[in-house]
């Protein structure tokens, strides 16, 4: 004690939400809990300038410090920490990455952190091949913090059937793979009015390329929407209450914060099967799609790691996934239903809390 969670906890990146979240979980669980905003050290956008914290930057001595930073940029993040601060302390890196290997930078951050914990089996993996005798630990985000469990859905027929797709431009558009959802979706449905895609996009001016692939795929498509701007949890929220199913026919994910945020309110995902997700989107609560590994490419240059492989989805088993969900609305309240269940489970603050507490021997 004290327990300081650090990153960029004002910033719309998925380490950012995964460092709110890692401290509103924690928050309530007694312990004295602090947080420490690298946004602006750590050169990112202040998307979430109102998220609310305690500064711990005066609890210089013996406590748990958790950043969340990935290992490339780590010693940086000690370097904006500070000496005083971190001495004493037993330092966790928190990191997501998501391809089967990592890159050889990623070995700069392992002598700042005693330990290293990771969203998913798929990052574990990986990260295990670098991490020496640091223990690595699997520790799912408390998503369930975020929203109730579900959302009543808007009565049909009298509005069409939607598909949503949410990604961040700047977490790699290759990887997030938007063009392949269009596909899909174009294949099931076409121009039919009944029926509608809505892309929701942020950053879109880190790759200008990516908002003109998206357009030219739309082709000016009557039952597509393309909205490309930073939206509030409840604009987020009104998104996915207009939707039927979720869809991600991503490449790669460390974790599918996404994924996992739309079965925690009750709607069906549609998936590639493969990398972080597959811990938890199952036949059971979703619609898991086959894939083929492809050599990882990106325009973006974050993945472009040509001797790894990542997932290119099974676009016409993706477009039957949403036929058949369009033709039987049982079949989206059951696997909705089961998601949210699921969600609830798996990735409540307690056992979060609960977790963190068993790993710090607390």
């Amino acid at each position: 004690m004290p327990v300081i969670v650090a990153g960029a906890l004002r910033n719309a990146s998925g380490l950012g939400e995964s460092a709110r979240l890692c401290h509103d979980a924690l928050k309530p669980s007694g312990a004295p809990v602090f947080g420490i905003d690298l946004t602006v050290g750590l050169m990112q956008p202040l998307d979430h300038p109102d998220f609310a914290f305690t500064d711990g930057r005066m609890h210089e001595g013996p406590g748990t410090l958790i950043v969340h930073v990935n290992s490339p940029l780590m010693p940086l993040a000690m370097w904006r920490l500070g000496r005083r601060l971190v001495r004493d302390k037993y330092v966790i890196g928190y990191w997501a990455w998501e391809l089967p290997d990592v890159p050889a930078d990623w070995r700069y951050g392992i002598p700042f952190v005693h330990e290293i914990w990771v969203p998913s089996a798929f990052t574990a993996d990986a990260v295990r091949e670098i991490a020496g005798e640091r223990p690595v630990r699997v520790i799912p985000h408390p998503v369930a913090l975020r929203g109730p469990a579900t959302i009543p859905r808007a009565p049909r027929p009298n509005r069409p059937f939607t598909a949503l797709l949410i990604f961040n431009m700047a977490s790699s558009f290759a990887r997030k793979n938007p063009l392949a959802t269009i596909a899909a979706f174009r294949i099931a449905f076409g121009d039919d009015p009944s029926t509608r895609l809505i892309i929701k996009t942020s950053n879109g001016q880190n790759f200008p390329n990516g908002i003109s692939w998206i357009e030219d795929a739309i082709d000016k498509a009557n039952n597509i929407v393309f909205i490309d701007k930073t939206m509030s949890a409840g604009e987020i929220d009104a998104l996915y209450f207009e939707s039927d199913v979720v869809i991600s026919l991503h490449r790669s994910e460390g974790f599918g914060l996404t994924i996992a945020e739309a079965m925690l309110r009750g709607r069906p995902v549609v998936a590639t099967n493969w990398s972080g997700n597959v811990d938890f989107l199952c036949g059971d609560n979703g619609l898991p799609i086959p894939w083929q590994l492809a050599a990882a490419g990106d325009p973006q240059e974050t993945y472009q790691h040509p001797s790894m492989m990542w997932a290119d989805a099974d676009v016409d088993a993706a477009a039957e996934a949403l036929r058949r969900l369009r033709d039987d609305p049982e079949l989206v309240r059951q696997l909705g239903a089961a998601a949210a269940a699921y969600a609830a489970r798996a990735w409540g603050a307690q056992g979060y809390a609960e977790s963190v507490r068993r790993c710090l021997g607390l």
